[in-house]
């Protein structure tokens, strides 16, 4: 590649490599996605200044050509990103979900756009399927566009910020987090998940339980870990026992979708029926894992509230239509989308607001827990 470069050439080094640079993208020596050396190689390669490559890769960037990603490298972008993007001239909010079929996101987007419209914004959505390389890609298209915030639900299963959402934090551009994100500086709105921890297991022990368990999904998913440490002050709190035989862990990868979050309930099930020491109640990590459970509880034997009684997370839809309607904790979730888009809103007005709007969940009480056979209304709502 060096030899392409001539230095009694009278168009300036940086011009030549990036002619070098299309010309490997044309002849197809370099292809949609391709990864380029990083800019030291490149600089080596065609001994040049490491001025000079950054000024022919900002070019070609800005062109569409290529396309960067905060601390991966340089790739070949696709064909059609070197066409101009249509700017917006409306106001717009960007919503970038990673699966828009996740119970709790598919739920939240109607509040959003809903409020979106009283405060006179467009949204834009995009569903990046899980992955985080087309997350970031979609970030990048739409403030291309000119969106002037964007609010995120990443379900990298991470909960920490990823390089790209501490650059552009440290950008000072208005976004919001909806899924739940453990590094505390980041802006965030949700509900307390500890709390919602407690709550639940408060509940089970007040229904007279003596021996609960907690189904956690994945040792290393931090949100998960959070509702697990509200288990555990409840537990501390009205002295009950804990041990960790009780604290069920699940194998489960960390972009899994609904369907088999359900078939690990399921699964789950088919082993605990088995137990010989088994806990007379269960919380879990979210409704799907328990309503797999309980599809699969028939099968084994298993009734419930009388051999197991069982709390879930989430509040799903279908969690009062299951066989034994679920017992679960409920988010906010229209005010979490409501106050999404006003929390942009003023970030775009430069209003100084807080990092984190933290909001209380609520318990709603059905079948599964055996409330109602145990002296208390299976349809009230208990607050803290």
């Amino acid at each position: 590649m060096s030899n392409e470069i001539k230095l009694n050439d009278p168009d300036p080094l940086y011009l030549q490599i990036e002619r070098a640079l299309k010309n490997k993208i044309e002849n197809g020596e370099l292809n949609v996605g391709d990864q380029l050396g990083s800019q030291q190689e490149l600089a080596k390669e065609y001994k040049v200044s490491l001025i000079t490559i950054k000024k022919a890769l900002t070019n070609l960037i800005d062109q569409g050509v290529l396309y960067s990603r905060v601390g991966k490298g340089t790739f070949v972008a696709e064909k059609t990103a070197v066409k101009k993007i249509k700017k917006i001239n409306q106001k717009t909010i960007g919503l970038v979900l990673s699966d828009i079929n996740h119970s709790y996101f598919s739920m939240i987007v109607h509040s959003i756009e809903e409020r979106a419209y009283e405060l006179g914004f467009n949204i834009l959505l995009s569903n990046s399927s899980g992955s985080i390389e087309k997350e970031e890609n979609q970030i990048d298209h739409f403030r291309d566009m000119g969106v002037d915030g964007l609010i995120i639900a990443s379900l990298s299963g991470e909960y920490r910020a990823t390089e790209y959402l501490q650059k552009l934090h440290k950008e000072n551009f208005p976004y919001i987090m909806i899924s739940y994100i453990h590094d505390p500086e980041y802006w965030y709105v949700g509900s307390d998940n500890e709390l919602g921890g407690f709550i639940a297991t408060e509940h089970l022990i007040k229904t007279g339980y003596d021996s609960i368990g907690y189904v956690h999904v994945g040792r290393g998913n931090l949100l998960s870990e959070v509702r697990k440490n509200g288990y555990y002050r409840a537990l501390m709190e009205y002295q009950k026992p804990y041990s960790s035989e009780y604290v069920f862990y699940l194998e489960s990868d960390q972009r899994d979708n609904a369907s088999e979050r359900f078939q690990l309930g399921k699964n789950f099930c088919n082993e605990f029926a088995h137990f010989v020491n088994r806990p007379q109640a269960l919380l879990f990590f979210e409704d799907m894992v328990a309503l797999g459970f309980i599809a699969e509880s028939k099968e084994n034997k298993i009734t419930i509230p009388e051999s197991v009684a069982i709390v879930g997370y989430d509040d799903v839809h279908i969690s009062r239509y299951t066989s034994v309607p679920l017992t679960t904790i409920h988010q906010p979730i229209d005010t979490i989308g409501r106050l999404a888009v006003e929390i942009i809103q003023k970030r775009i007005e430069k209003v100084d607001i807080g990092n984190r709007t933290i909001l209380k969940p609520t318990l709603i009480i059905r079948e599964s827990c055996g409330a109602n056979k145990r002296g208390m209304n299976p349809v009230q709502s208990i607050t803290m």
